[in-house]
């Protein structure tokens, strides 16, 4: 599911124009991005959970040349889905009920 048909479906379920669902959509992932580069974690209830982990620096290899390189530490983007969420996935609950 692409940005557009996201907002097709949210507005499916509600009455706002697509112009102001796509607002709110890029609103949310602004703030999201704002708080994940401050270092701050990301929590949506029945979701799940944006945070940023830091890699440390490891020796690679160029798979062409077979050289060794040192790949640089750097700050990775992690999503921990929460049960709820897993559960509606793997068919566990039944997601009409579930799901608003």
């Amino acid at each position: 599911m692409n940005k557009k048909e996201l907002i097709t479906a949210i507005g499916k379920k509600i009455t706002l124009s697509n112009a102001c669902i796509e607002e709110v959509l890029s609103a949310t992932d602004s703030v999201i991005k704002r708080a994940l580069i401050e270092g701050d974690k990301v929590q949506l209830r029945n979701f799940g959970t944006f945070e940023t982990k830091q890699r440390a620096a490891k020796k690679g290899r160029n798979p062409q040349t077979g050289e060794t390189l040192v790949i640089a530490a750097r700050v990775g983007v992690k999503f921990i889905p929460a049960p709820k969420l897993k559960n509606i996935v793997n068919g566990k609950l039944n997601q009409m009920a579930n799901c608003h």
